[in-house]
């Protein structure tokens, strides 16, 4: 089972003062954003219960968001500790380059 979220806007705002939450801005015709979606899966799992994952989709309910937050490339990753973000990595990662950030936040 997966521990990654996809929240609505509302429940993407509440999520953002909930500690640590890592964000995924994606699409699905996005070849990196399919690349990088097992990785983002595994952090959820290897993080469950320290950091909030959650994936957001920029063609779907998630358009106002990535408009909120500047998004002009996908996928975007985004950190944000206790309401402020932390750090932003645009483009395909490996793992350990999210996983360096997070323990960081940790």
């Amino acid at each position: 089972m997966s521990n990654v979220l996809h929240p609505t806007v509302d429940e993407f705002e509440k999520l953002l003062n909930e500690g640590i939450l890592m964000a995924d801005f994606y699409a699905d015709r996005c070849g990196p954003c399919r690349m990088l979606a097992p990785i983002i899966e595994e952090i959820a799992d290897n993080y469950d219960g320290k950091v909030n994952v959650a994936k957001i989709d920029v063609d779907g309910d998630g358009r106002e968001l990535a408009y909120n937050f500047g998004i002009s490339s996908i996928p975007t990753v985004i950190f944000f500790k206790d309401g402020a973000e932390y750090a932003r990595e645009v483009g395909y990662m490996q793992m350990e380059n999210y996983t360096e950030i997070l323990d960081d936040l940790l």
